[in-house]
């Protein structure tokens, strides 16, 4: 049992270990740079010799007018400035700009974001910027909220229905970012990894060749922030008109089902379920989140902590639709 325990341990950290690549780096990072200026970023899931993150906020650390940048990671294995330093335990960089050298430091222990030693960088940093461990997701956000820090990561859009998550999103401390929501994203993996995926899984799956590399694919990543940016005020825009026959209601919950996020109506004003695809094109200048639990019809389905409408208390004549976040339009057309 603790053999397989340490396997599937093994194959997670494999799996967490993705690359972000630069110019997926750049096209989201240009939309908050407003938010940099005399800021200090911390990127603490980066080994500087290869993250992307650390190559853009070093690159461009002046025209960001950034403070600090500090960089840490989990000594998963032995890159050229741990050994150059001679180095037991992780190390991490501090930058400073002003056309100085990055300063390299030691680190007690593993470098885990989690580590006392990482909480307090994170204390000193005001915005987090990394690809944090995916398998990781909800104790990594649960660090960012609990010390009161903006960020802008990357995450499973399935990251949604997290119990740790959607509160959040509901509450609007936390909303996607500007790029394109579960789309393919393609990272950087470890040679050894790279052969194992070549190996194991499915050219289109788990991977792509891209000029004879092998990247690694996340087909749902999304960014995750609560710094503002101008798509989030945009509203979107509506056509359709309320019909009881296209919209049908939820067995257990007063509200009507929308199949596609283009289909809301523009002339409703009740609850509606829609797809978690809808937050990619959410404004909370139009439209209200609405708790799931306000809403029940039915006093024998249990309260989710989440309030999510999912798996069969969401059903439809007795078939069970998809996950689906409760909203009300604030700007009803008639």
């Amino acid at each position: 049992m603790a053999r397989n325990k340490s396997l599937h341990a093994a194959n997670r950290a494999k799996q967490d270990e993705f690359y972000t690549q630069l110019p997926d780096i750049e096209k989201e990072l240009k939309h908050y740079r407003k938010h940099f200026r005399g800021k200090t970023v911390y990127c603490n899931c980066d080994d500087p010799t290869i993250s992307n993150f650390f190559h853009y906020f070093h690159l461009n650390f002046e025209k960001l007018g950034l403070k600090k940048l500090i960089t840490t990671c989990y000594k998963n294995r032995q890159t050229e400035m741990f050994s150059k330093h001679d180095m037991e335990a992780a190390a991490g960089v501090e930058y400073v700009g002003n056309e100085t050298e990055p300063t390299v430091f030691q680190l007690n222990e593993d470098g885990d974001f989690r580590n006392p030693e990482c909480t307090e960088l994170l204390k000193q940093a005001d915005i987090v910027v990394t690809n944090p461990p995916f398998s990781l997701f909800r104790e990594y956000i649960a660090q960012l909220v609990e010390y009161g820090k903006k960020f802008v990561v990357i995450g499973s859009m399935n990251a949604i229905t997290y119990k740790e998550v959607f509160p959040l999103i509901k509450s609007g401390r936390l909303w996607l970012g500007h790029g394109p929501a579960g789309k393919d994203m393609l990272f950087d993996v470890p040679e050894d990894y790279a052969r194992e995926l070549v190996e194991t899984k499915r050219e289109g799956s788990a991977y792509k060749l891209v000029d004879n590399i092998v990247k690694g694919r996340l087909g749902n990543a999304s960014w995750f922030t609560n710094l503002d940016h101008r798509k989030r005020h945009e509203d979107l825009i509506l056509y359709k008109k309320y019909s009881p026959d296209e919209y049908p209601k939820y067995d257990n919950y007063d509200a009507i089902n929308v199949n596609k996020t283009a289909d809301i109506p523009v002339d409703f004003a009740g609850p509606m379920g829609v797809p978690i695809s809808f937050l990619d094109k959410h404004s909370p200048d139009q439209f209200e989140i609405v708790s799931a639990n306000d809403i029940r019809a039915n006093a024998n389905v249990p309260i989710k902590p989440h309030g999510l409408i999912k798996d069969k208390d969401g059903a439809i004549d007795g078939k069970p639709t998809y996950v689906r976040i409760v909203i009300r339009n604030k700007r009803i057309q008639q």
